[in-house]
């Protein structure tokens, strides 16, 4: 998912994985399981069935477990904000974890073709000898979608293009 948005000579473009169900829904679908789990572990524990009750628990633990890690992994995110001087990225979890600015005038966009039609170039801004890749975790769609938000605001390169000048 690519949103952009401008405030005055401010632009910033958060990119974000696709996801499906909230934090909220998947809670709602442990509830949905766990009722009729932990009723049919609480059924066979009375008729004296009981070592079928824990593990029960750990099932349902287990799928909370997971559908919390997905979430958290979902709520990565890149942060680019370019200003009249300096191109910003952020990355992280929730808050930056990592951050990087560089000088707009002598930072470009390097865009590396899809090598499978199913996924999208990879793109990394570029900046007196460093490059960051941002974007990795996007569909094709999507990643289309930042490609086209980063060239309307930055200098391109492509290498097919590099390459194919080569020869």
């Amino acid at each position: 998912m690519v949103v952009r948005s401008c405030d005055g000579d401010t632009v910033t473009i958060i990119a974000k994985p696709n996801q499906s169900a909230t934090w909220r829904t998947n809670k709602l679908v442990i509830l949905a399981l766990a009722v009729p789990s932990l009723g049919a572990g609480i059924g066979f524990a009375l008729a004296g069935a009981w070592v079928i009750l824990p593990f029960a628990g750990l099932e349902l633990a287990a799928l909370g477990g997971s559908l919390y890690y997905v979430n958290w992994k979902l709520q990565y995110r890149h942060v680019i904000t370019l200003d009249a001087t300096t191109v910003r990225i952020d990355k992280g979890f929730y808050l930056p974890r990592q951050s990087w600015a560089f000088p707009r005038q002598r930072t470009g966009l390097s865009i590396q073709p899809e090598r499978h039609p199913w996924d999208a170039p990879a793109l990394s801004l570029q900046s007196s000898g460093e490059s960051i890749r941002v974007g990795e975790f996007l569909n094709r769609d999507d990643g289309l979608l930042l490609q086209q938000q980063l060239q309307r605001e930055l200098r391109t390169s492509s290498i097919a293009t590099q390459a194919s000048q080569a020869f």
